[in-house]
């Protein structure tokens, strides 16, 4: 994605002229080039994707190699919105969940560039969907995965996340995180110390929990405590 200036370029399926919030996109082989528009200091951020990972995020294709990038350049502003977000949480030091969360983030931002008439989520009534559900209920300290939940739920990657957002109306990370802080409320309630909270519950460390506690509550936990 441009965040400065601008760029001119060729690629295998045509010119691309981008600036600023544009998303430029390259498919594996496509040979392609570039160069600043009218001499201006260029700025991006830019995602290389492995094979492995596309895999994760196929939105339901039946092989990989049916994903392709039709147009060489997207100018839409919410996909902006999109890439930044996932590059935000693909970069992002201190996460908690790093697979949920990165996947999700991807499945986001490529659901934003490809469309498919025929994937409709299914309702909360789907059993799978209240199997992954049950998944993350019954073991909010695990690390899970977008893959396994999935599978739990005999969806793809992308039909689970867009159904669960539905149902629920929090991603799968959104709600693990805060089955993991509701547990480690109860946790401090009890007693426990706050590093022994933050371990039992899941959290990588107290820092982690301490962060996460902040931001949902509007007090850290060391606060909390004594208000018990």
């Amino acid at each position: 994605m441009i965040s400065r200036g601008g760029q001119m370029s060729a690629s295998g399926r045509g010119q691309v002229t981008a600036g600023a919030g544009d998303i430029i996109t390259v498919n594996p082989g496509e040979v392609h080039d570039g160069e600043p528009l009218r001499g201006e200091v260029r700025e991006w951020r830019m995602l290389y994707l492995s094979t492995e990972h596309m895999r994760e995020v196929s939105l339901g294709f039946d092989r990989l190699g049916e994903f392709e990038f039709t147009a060489p350049v997207f100018h839409k502003s919410e996909m902006a919105g999109s890439f930044a977000s996932a590059f935000t949480r693909l970069t992002e030091a201190d996460l908690a969940q790093p697979e949920l969360a990165t996947n999700e983030a991807l499945i986001d931002l490529f659901a934003s560039l490809v469309r498919r008439r025929d994937d409709h989520p299914p309702d909360c009534s789907h059993g799978g969907l209240r199997r992954a559900r049950a998944f993350l209920d019954d073991d909010p300290t695990r690390n899970h995965s977008l893959s396994a939940l999935a599978a739990e739920a005999g969806l793809s990657p992308f039909q689970t996340l867009r159904a669960f957002v539905s149902w629920t109306g929090l991603t799968p990370h959104a709600y693990l995180m805060q089955k993991r802080a509701n547990l480690a409320r109860r946790l401090i309630i009890m007693g426990h110390g706050l590093a022994s909270a933050a371990l039992e519950s899941g959290y990588a460390d107290q820092s982690h929990m301490t962060r996460d506690f902040r931001r949902r509550y509007g007090l850290t936990p060391a606060a909390f405590a004594t208000t018990r």
